[in-house]
């Protein structure tokens, strides 16, 4: 049961600080791309690959408390199916080349991040 609540909680956050980078991305960029989401799904990666081994590896926390993080708050901040509604609006107005490319740099350097966050947790 507590486990569901702190994925909740961590979830809560998660959104509202997934809300909030779009929000101030929104400010700074004129939606022609995903900026945002695909600014979110990386840092995400990041985040998941250096939490995960962080946490598995050399800080010690409650399971809980690590569910919360990265079930919870990474759960709720990434936005995968985000990401594949704006694919699939970029195909549908014919930007063939643009939803290609979203969809390779989005997963190739959301997999760069994830791999940056992994080594540092285990080299710093």
């Amino acid at each position: 049961m507590w486990s569901y609540v702190s994925v909740a909680i961590g979830g809560a956050i998660g959104c509202c600080a997934r809300l909030g980078l779009t929000q101030f991305v929104a400010v700074y960029y004129q939606r022609n791309f995903p900026l945002a989401t695909f600014i979110i799904n990386v840092l995400g990666c990041f985040l998941m690959g250096f939490l995960f081994f962080e946490t598995l590896e050399r800080l010690s926390m409650s399971p809980m408390l690590r569910t919360a993080i990265l079930t919870g708050g990474l759960g709720g901040f990434t936005t995968f199916s985000t990401f594949s509604v704006e694919t699939l609006l970029l195909a549908e107005d014919g930007e063939f080349i643009k939803a290609g490319f979203y969809i390779a740099l989005s997963v190739s350097v959301g997999l760069l991040a994830a791999i940056c966050g992994a080594y540092l947790a285990r080299n710093l």
